[in-house]
């Protein structure tokens, strides 16, 4: 029951995640002067326009994967780099943003309501069905912040180094030819070490390179939010 529970919640949450991430690019460019992404209908809540199967798929059972990209030209930006820039973090700042506010609706279902209610009851099963989605919806936030900045092709954190670099600039090149080669190779290495801790491998999770960005983005980026939200209800 809790692990379908889970599941379940789990893919609300990355809808909650990965949808507004790619309205926000989609909108910032927008109004940076690209008619492109309105054109393909990508301003819009709408999952059906933003949702790729496998990153989605690979999200919920990893903590990181991807959405379909949001066509953008940036030659129809008034300002090439400002409009690059700024539509690049548009998504990982949405995310921070609903990490902020999901946490504090994680604190309040767990720490008030919960204990409230008697264990095994509909009650209890529904709280708990709603603590899953906004803690994961605040995990998920946070990791793809942090792995949407990684400087890999087609990430959001090589737009971030193709507005300030020039496209002859060795790294630039470098990045943009293997990076997406480097990204499914840093996925599938961590799904493995995923797979080989939970069948009872567990020095292999020293090797779970993802694993230490999904660390540092709850404990070190997620840190202000937790901090804030835990004093605010003395926990």
């Amino acid at each position: 029951m809790s692990y379908a529970i889970s599941i379940l919640a789990s893919i609300i949450a990355v809808l909650f995640v990965f949808v507004p991430h790619e309205a926000a690019h989609g909108f910032v460019a927008y109004k940076n002067g690209d008619y492109t992404p309105k054109a393909y209908g990508r301003l819009t809540l709408n999952p059906i326009k933003h949702i790729d199967p496998v990153g989605i798929i690979l999200c919920i059972f990893t903590g990181f994967g991807w959405a379909k990209p949001v066509p953008v030209n940036p030659g129809n930006f008034r300002n090439y780099k400002k409009g690059l820039f700024t539509t690049a973090i548009a998504g990982v700042t949405v995310n921070y943003i609903i990490a902020f506010f999901a946490y504090p609706l994680f604190l309040l279902i767990a720490e008030l309501a919960i204990p409230e209610v008697a264990y095994n009851s509909f009650a209890y099963y529904l709280l708990y069905f709603f603590e899953r989605i906004f803690y994961l919806t605040f995990l998920y936030s946070l990791s793809v912040f942090v792995f949407n900045l990684l400087p890999l092709y087609p990430l959001d954190g090589f737009r971030v180094v193709e507005s300030l670099t020039r496209q002859i600039n060795p790294v630039h090149k470098f990045l943009r030819n293997y990076g997406y080669y480097i990204l499914i190779g840093l996925v599938l290495e961590s799904f493995l070490c995923n797979i080989m801790t939970r069948y009872g491998v567990p020095f292999v999770d020293y090797l779970n390179i993802l694993g230490y960005v999904q660390w540092f983005a709850r404990n070190i980026i997620g840190f202000p939010i937790t901090a804030l939200w835990n004093l605010i209800f003395s926990i």
